[in-house]
């Protein structure tokens, strides 16, 4: 009897562990990660929590990446001041000379990271596919992803909804 009362709570345990991966509504919670920048500073995801956040895995190699950067951009300008901030991520296989280049070339003004161990898109769900976005709230909980180029004109009225909600 002792055992079985150990068992259930040991899955109740359990299960409450997978229930906190999970918001109200059944959002799932975005990982924390530890990244670095291009500029060398090292940051960790949770400093971002209170704001609305947009992760982009993308590649250089990527043509649909490169086509979508000036809607990143433009995205990115128009919501910083409101709470937004915009990580972009260049995938493991991407030279990190290149990803320097591109990001200096197209004055990226956002954080840039390049995931050297691909431990990043591994901790998204094993993110493979450029370009994939998601979206954060602003209690960390992905709200929307994106695989391939988003409708700029949806995940903006997301954005509105999003920055207008209480953190």
């Amino acid at each position: 009897m002792k055992t079985a009362r150990i068992a259930l709570a040991a899955v109740a345990i359990a299960a409450l562990a997978i229930a906190a991966t999970f918001a109200v509504g059944g959002k799932e919670m975005a990982p924390t990660v530890q990244y670095t920048l291009l500029d060398g500073t090292k940051h960790s995801s949770d400093a971002l929590r209170g704001q609305v956040v947009l992760v982009n895995f993308w590649a250089t190699s990527c043509t649909t990446c490169v086509k979508e950067m000036p809607h990143l951009i433009e995205t990115h300008q128009k919501y910083k001041d409101r709470g937004f901030e915009t990580l972009s991520v260049a995938m493991a296989y991407d030279p990190p000379a290149y990803v320097v280049n591109f990001a200096e070339t197209r004055k990226l003004p956002f954080r840039v990271t390049v995931d050297n161990t691909g431990e990043i898109a591994r901790q998204f769900g094993k993110v493979q596919l450029t370009p994939t976005t998601f979206i954060l709230n602003k209690k960390g909980e992905i709200v929307q992803r994106y695989v391939g180029e988003p409708d700029f004109a949806q995940l903006h009225a997301l954005l509105e909804k999003l920055l207008a909600e209480a953190a």
